[in-house]
């Protein structure tokens, strides 16, 4: 059996000069692709990361209002640490039919602000908060009685 080459002599096999250039431009086009996802998914983790720490301080604020000293009615505003501030605004409910002169509902709007880069951030939070309040004493008591 004879030995039958289908190549022309001289020539060689091989990719030219312009497929080895489409090649290195389809990876790179792929290799940007890649790196923007991955550039996106970074951004949004430490978006995710603040959100998940203002909510931490959030929970804190609202979990002790109205536990060291009662709710009043007003604005207060404070600074967790440097980057992160709060503003509270607590506003007294109307009473529902029937509730008692001694127990009281209070609205509790926390809003927490921050710098993210060149932007300002605010997150708001809202709860409603049963306060009993004791009756006042008698307007015809004596003190030292």
């Amino acid at each position: 059996m004879a030995n039958v080459s289908h190549t022309h002599p001289g020539k060689q096999a091989g990719f030219s000069l312009l497929e080895t250039i489409a090649a290195i431009l389809l990876l790179a086009l792929a290799f940007g692709a890649v790196m923007h996802v991955a550039g996106a998914a970074t951004e949004l983790t430490g978006r995710a990361k603040a959100l998940n720490r203002v909510s931490m301080l959030a929970d804190t604020t609202l979990d002790a209002a109205g536990r060291l000293e009662p709710l009043r009615e007003g604005i207060r505003e404070g600074w967790y640490d440097k980057r992160y501030r709060w503003r509270t605004v607590v506003t007294a409910q109307p009473p529902a039919p029937g509730q008692t002169a001694d127990l009281h509902v209070y609205r509790i709007d926390l809003e927490v602000m921050w710098r993210d880069g060149r932007t300002d951030r605010r997150a708001h939070f809202a709860t409603l908060r049963l306060q009993d309040e004791p009756k006042p004493p008698a307007a015809n008591t004596v003190a030292g009685s």
